[in-house]
Parts: C-alpha cells; structure tokens; sequence
C-alpha cells in the first residue's frame, strides 16, 4: 500500500470560519475525515499535517523522504512566493501535486502565479474537497505504474 502524505499551509484550519463565500462553511475537521475516507477507498496510507509556518512546512516535506511515496499539497498562500517550499520539493523528488480548494486563477492577479507548481506533476485548483480525492487518485495511479 502506497503512502501518501497531505500537507496544507497557512489558515486551511480556519476553514468554515474564513471566507466562506470562497471556501464553503465545513471545516478542516470535515477536510481531514473527509482527506481519511477517501484515501481508505483509494487504497492508501495517508497522514495529514498542516502549518501556519513556512519552514514547518519545509520540514514536512523533508521528513516524507524515505517515509512516504508522494505528496498531495496546499502551499496556500505560500504558493504565491515561498522558493524554500519549492526547493524543498525539487530536494526531495518524490511526486507532488498541488491543490487548491478555491479556482485561484478566477481571483486575484497575484494568486495566478504558482511559485511551487514547477516542483509537482500537476495542479488542481477549484474543486473543493474533491481537488485532494483527485490528487491522491492520480498520485496512487502513477505509482502503481512505476
């Protein structure tokens, strides 16, 4: 069983409290049991963390290598200017996928440029919850062809 790990960045756990126009009114908490449910259907091994701290989120992705097999992420806001979650992500090589709850491309100029998309196979922005099912179906389909 392939292990995957799910990293999401700064205020994903004020999800239902912020911006519900944007992000709807669950939780992180229905993110999370959500995130396990999936992952149990998909038929992987999933740990979920998350961090308001850009070199937090570093050292999640350092600690994956050798432990997990792929990585699903949220950068959030770091997605925009973090070249260290970037770096982290080239250093590590394992294959990433980004993921973003809002359509970040019908928003703000500034959230149009991903900054850490060029470490990961793909991006999927706007589908909510279902964006991480998504990116763990597709990180579980690649390794299984590896």
């Amino acid at each position: 069983m392939k292990n995957i790990l799910v990293i999401n960045g700064p205020n994903i756990n004020l999800l239902g409290i912020r911006e519900k126009n944007v992000y709807g009114a669950k939780d992180y908490a229905d993110l999370c049991a959500f995130i396990l449910q999936q992952a149990e259907e998909i038929g992987v091994n999933v740990k979920i963390c998350q961090s308001n701290y850009e070199g937090e989120l570093v050292g999640f992705i350092q600690d994956a290598y050798g432990k997990y097999d792929g990585i699903v992420i949220n950068p959030a806001a770091y997605t925009h200017y973090s070249v260290a979650i970037l770096d982290a992500l080239k250093g590590v090589a394992l294959p990433a996928i980004e993921v973003h709850l809002s359509n970040v491309h019908a928003r703000e100029e500034f959230r149009h440029k991903s900054v850490t998309a060029p470490a990961c196979l793909g991006q999927i922005c706007g589908l909510g919850f279902m964006g991480y099912a998504l990116a763990m179906r597709a990180l579980a389909a690649l390794l299984e062809n590896k």
